[in-house]
């Protein structure tokens, strides 16, 4: 792969389903939390509020084709789907979307997946995760386990769409820090994967939460690493212990969300010592806004503007034009909820999706 490529995650959360029903309520989507947040400071922008797409479903192929459209204005060269595989007698959540999207032949877009290996809970948002209700548990059971999820997962890489890294389909695990036996797991799909004639191997790519750990993955099987938006922002905004003990005081007495300053992320984000490896695919972020979710227990970007994400985007960018490997992670497409989307709104049109390509082109 020697074009530059901008992968966007893509949440497929958006349309109701039988579960979320039965947790939530009777039609719940991800919309639900995005529509009632309400602003918790000055100049706080919330609720977000969709603007050329509206409050979609993506039940509906002409939604997933406008996203299309938009993605490729922007300069987006793929999707990365976020994919939940619980482990068990093949338990998933939403593949329908993905599924339509394999079957129809349509959008006619590169795509990916991302498997986000992680349980799902009723959160309380509290760091210990004390008040935590367990909703869907993800399990590791086993090479029987592994075999029924890779043969659903061939299907979608045998796909002439399906994003390639020197041949193998890209397979990003969120968690591998959660998923003990994942060194047995990556060796099985690429001895799987060569028997069936499909390819020599997948590309594994390991989220990073702790950037630490990056050459330990590599060792157990991972093609690459990407660092987290966790790692990677917290890293940038560095307080000392004192600071961040009087820090933790004033919000036990006056809770609000945890402030970040988007000009010294988009200053930090690109590591010099680090993403320059061809094992490290750096990434992109236009904004971030937890509220709607975790409230006064959630993280905000301050200072988002379409200008900065510009000159963000154009910096790595351009970094990543120097090396062999030109893929970039782009966090995210449509995450309304986590306030970390590039789709328009109201407030901002199609400011980031123009920052973007007006990037790509320098």
């Amino acid at each position: 792969m020697s074009e530059l490529k901008i992968l966007a995650y893509y949440l497929p959360q958006f349309h109701p389903f039988k579960e979320n029903d039965e947790w939530w309520g009777k039609g719940f989507t991800e919309w639900t939390n995005v529509g009632k947040a309400k602003p918790l400071f000055k100049g706080h922008y919330q609720p977000k509020v969709p603007a050329d797409l509206g409050y979609y479903d993506l039940r509906l192929p002409i939604v997933r084709q406008q996203q299309v459209k938009l993605a490729k204005q922007a300069g987006v060269d793929g999707f990365c789907y976020w994919h939940y595989w619980f482990g068990g007698k093949g338990r998933q959540l939403m593949n329908n979307i993905i599924d339509e999207v394999l079957e129809s032949g349509s959008p006619d877009f590169p795509f990916c997946l991302g498997w986000a290996n992680e349980s799902w809970k009723a959160k309380q948002w509290n760091k210990d995760g004390s008040g935590d209700k367990m909703l869907m548990e993800q399990r590791y059971e086993g090479t029987n386990d592994y075999r029924e999820h890779f043969e659903y997962a061939l299907k979608l890489f045998k796909d002439p769409r399906y994003v390639r890294v020197d041949g193998k389909p890209f397979f990003l695990i969120y968690k591998p820090q959660q998923f003990d036996d994942v060194g047995n797991f990556i060796q099985l799909w690429n001895s799987w994967i060569k028997e069936s004639n499909v390819a020599d191997g997948v590309y594994f790519v390991a989220n990073l939460d702790d950037e630490k750990d990056y050459k330990k993955y590599i060792s157990m099987g991972f093609d690459a690493v990407t660092p987290s938006m966790q790692s990677r922002t917290d890293a940038s905004v560095e307080f000392s212990k004192f600071r961040k003990k009087l820090w933790n005081i004033r919000r036990k007495l006056w809770p609000s969300p945890v402030k970040t300053d988007f000009k010294y992320v988009c200053e930090h984000l690109w590591r010099e010592d680090m993403d320059y490896n061809e094992d490290v695919i750096p990434f992109l972020i236009p904004r971030w806004d937890h509220t709607s979710r975790s409230g006064v227990k959630g993280r905000v970007f301050v200072g988002v503007s379409p200008e900065l994400f510009e000159r963000q985007a154009r910096k790595t960018l351009q970094n990543v034009k120097k090396k062999k490997n030109k893929i970039v992670m782009l966090k995210s497409w449509n995450e309304w909820a986590e306030g970390n989307y590039m789709e328009p709104d109201l407030k901002y049109g199609l400011g980031f999706i123009d920052a973007l390509c007006a990037a790509k082109k320098k």
